[in-house]
């Protein structure tokens, strides 16, 4: 059977109208082909190691937070109060929004369905998470023997930082105004960095660099800032909205080239990357 040309018309109008109705055939929030960056993998900076605490709860879009690590690529990126599904997306939109491609392993210390919500049955994992644009192996997560006011642990895996092999430590110490708690995280952790010779420690250890707590990190390792170190205070950068620098790179077996913190919109935290190479 032959169709008449006002049949094909009208044909091709019910396509239409089923297509603006149904939407993408992608699931809902998935990028069409109009997001796709013209070059498919951007290079990350092979040396750069970035610590971010995402802000937890905060009304911030992950394309947003997306947006934050890109202008920066690092090759090591530690998140702090991230939940697991926020760093899937996030994930998601480096690779295909902004050609960035990272391999990612989590240390969700606890199941929180009011922070990253979920089926309340299946709530989402809350905790700490590593991206890196080469392959981690030997991945631990660990939970402090006490959290304080909530569950805090620390993560670490093996990855290349400046074209050598590294343990990463990515880990978010208590709440303020808990210092024991946290002088003893510190030292759970400073014990298993002092396995490695070479080694890089991130995250939001919720201390000034004075804090006694913070003794057994310094003993370690040193601050991606050259100028910051406990008895020279005032010359560190804060990293933080309430302008107190709580986030650190520890460097053991590497030296900064250049260090940078970045206010932004998106968390109260502030964006700290470090430029590195092996001492």
């Amino acid at each position: 059977m032959v169709l008449g040309k006002g049949t094909w018309l009208l044909v091709g109008a019910l396509v239409v109208a089923w297509m603006v109705l149904s939407g993408p055939s992608a699931p809902s929030g998935a990028l069409d082909a109009r997001s796709v960056p013209a070059k498919p993998v951007r290079d990350v900076v092979p040396n750069r190691v970035m610590t971010w605490n995402l802000c937890n709860p905060c009304k911030t879009g992950n394309d947003d937070r997306a947006a934050e690590i890109a202008t920066f690529a690092p090759q090591v990126i530690g998140l702090q109060e991230a939940c697991v599904g926020d760093v899937e997306k996030i994930r998601d939109y480096l690779e295909n929004l902004h050609g960035l491609v990272y391999h990612v392993e989590y240390g969700a210390v606890l199941q929180s369905w009011g922070r990253c919500g979920g089926a309340p049955w299946n709530p989402g994992g809350y905790g700490e998470a590593i991206l890196s644009a080469a392959p981690m192996t030997d991945v631990v997560t660990e939970e402090y023997p006490d959290g304080g006011s909530e569950d805090r642990g620390y993560m670490e895996v093996t990855t290349t930082v400046g074209g050598r092999p590294v343990r990463v430590f990515n880990t978010h110490l208590a709440e303020r105004r808990q210092e024991a708690v946290r002088a003893d995280q510190v030292g759970v952790l400073a014990k298993e960095v002092a396995r490695h010779d070479r080694a890089i420690v991130i995250g939001d250890f919720n201390a000034v660099p004075d804090a006694y707590e913070l003794t057994k990190m310094w003993r370690l390792a040193t601050d991606a800032d050259p100028h910051c170190r406990p008895g020279a205070a005032t010359t560190c950068e804060p990293t933080t909205d309430w302008q107190s620098k709580f986030d650190y790179v520890f460097l053991r077996g590497y030296v900064p080239a250049r260090h940078r913190v970045h206010p932004n919109q998106v968390s109260d935290h502030h964006v700290l990357y470090a430029d590195v190479n092996p001492a």
